[in-house]
């Protein structure tokens, strides 16, 4: 009678990430894509707004508008829809969702508005 031999061979399966080290590398993949969504995120100004800024003779600077959008955005991530501005020489009310500036006041005609469908205020 021939004997058949027959050999193990271990089965290893293949070597899986620990949890840690997944959970490091879809942390670093979610700051690295947040950074990248970050430095894209830009506001729009509606044509409302702007022919307001221009009537209204409103200059907002390039850093104040830097400090708008950072601020909106961050806003954007804790829930608020359309937050109210409020600068030293302007009001503004944005649209977060849709990254729009939607209509432009000045200060002082801003004290005389009642601010009705905004869900959060931004003091610059």
């Amino acid at each position: 009678m021939n004997r058949v031999r027959i050999q193990h061979i271990p089965y290893h399966p293949p070597i899986q990430p620990t949890v840690k080290q997944q959970v490091n590398a879809t942390t670093k993949q979610s700051f690295i894509d947040h950074l990248k969504q970050a430095s894209d995120q830009q506001l729009k100004i509606s044509k409302h707004a702007t022919e307001r800024l221009n009537e209204r003779n409103i200059a907002i600077s390039e850093g104040e508008w830097q400090q708008i959008t950072e601020k909106v955005f961050e806003a954007k991530d804790k829930g608020v829809n359309k937050p109210l501005v409020l600068l030293d020489q302007a009001a503004l009310v944005v649209s977060a969702k849709n990254a729009t500036v939607i209509t432009v006041l000045d200060r002082n005609e801003a004290k005389e508005q009642l601010f009705t469908n905004i869900d959060g205020t931004i003091v610059l």
